[in-house]
């Protein structure tokens, strides 16, 4: 097989039309040159120049293999530069798990970040809740989490992204929608959508905290996973919710949301595994980091908007 420093000698010959001019072009004297292209015929078994002591012209054979060496060198080159993209992390994929909480406020503007700043990274979502993306982190599944906590940092590198309060979901006619100031306390005893202690443990727990601190025991009426459902459900008279500030944006009608007076904030985090050192990873958390004000999203101007 044929090498790309004979194709490289033989497509400069081919446009000088003179040894002479092509060895200067590459840096070669005319002997070395001369060598490569009668390797390269002998490799293809066809003669791809007619040469006289006056002139140098190319052979029918000649004349169709220059567009195809040409051709050859062109990807060559652009692979070379695309292994050299990828490893300053400018080129490359990365596969991004996020939760479905995530995807109402943070990812949106992750994406257009990095979309805007690293077009040739394609980034692959995956959605799954965060005990499931520590174990595809583990397997390498993905190369990225935005988990909640808790999860081992010493297997993973990670930050915070994300610290939003949680407010008060309560149907339109309920008395606390209208309320100037509401309290864990006012939510003693009432009817309340809390969150499963499996699939969303982490705001089961939290929420569980917030309520042991305040000394309160509100009315559970169904454990659910999804903060979509629990809108649907609170729409529906069902009973009050907590749920983080970044719900606002899923605009659910006959739904208020009302700001809280909680010590307890609700944080998302930017985890990856320690021994991953694809550069685009680098690529993308550098990213937030430079971009996002201490690699963190404000969202309390969220609070009290109707959903």
């Amino acid at each position: 097989m044929f090498e790309l420093s004979q194709l490289r000698c033989f497509v400069a010959a081919a446009e000088e039309l003179h040894f002479g001019r092509a060895a200067a072009r590459l840096n070669l004297t005319q002997p070395p040159l001369s060598r490569q292209i009668q390797l390269l015929e002998h490799i293809l078994e066809v003669r791809l120049f007619d040469r006289t002591s006056r002139s140098v012209q190319l052979t029918r054979a000649g004349q169709n293999f220059l567009p195809e060496a040409r051709r050859l060198l062109r990807f060559a080159d652009a692979a070379a530069l695309a292994a050299r993209r990828t490893a300053r992390g400018e080129a490359g994929s990365v596969s991004l798990g996020f939760t479905a909480v995530s995807g109402y406020e943070f990812l949106p503007r992750l994406i257009t970040l990095f979309r805007a700043e690293a077009p040739d990274i394609d980034l692959v979502l995956r959605e799954m809740v965060s005990a499931d993306q520590i174990e595809a982190l583990t397997s390498g599944r993905i190369d990225i989490g935005l988990i909640r906590a808790p999860f081992d940092r010493r297997e993973f590198n990670s930050f915070c992204v994300v610290r939003e309060p949680l407010v008060l979901a309560a149907p339109v006619d309920h008395r606390l929608a209208s309320a100037a100031d509401v309290t864990l306390e006012d939510l003693d005893r009432e009817p309340f959508i809390a969150y499963s202690p499996y699939e969303a443990r982490y705001f089961y727990d939290l929420l569980a905290t917030s309520f042991g601190e305040a000394g309160i025991q509100p009315s559970y009426v169904q454990f659910i996973s999804q903060i979509h459902s629990v809108l649907g459900l609170v729409r529906a008279g069902l009973g009050l919710a907590l749920v983080p500030a970044s719900a606002a944006n899923l605009r659910f009608d006959g739904v208020v949301l009302r700001p809280m007076h909680t010590k307890r904030l609700a944080e998302l985090h930017m985890a990856w595994r320690r021994q991953n050192t694809d550069p685009a990873i680098e690529t993308l958390t550098g990213l937030v980091m430079s971009y996002m004000p201490d690699a963190t999203v404000d969202l309390n101007a969220a609070r009290g908007k109707p959903a």
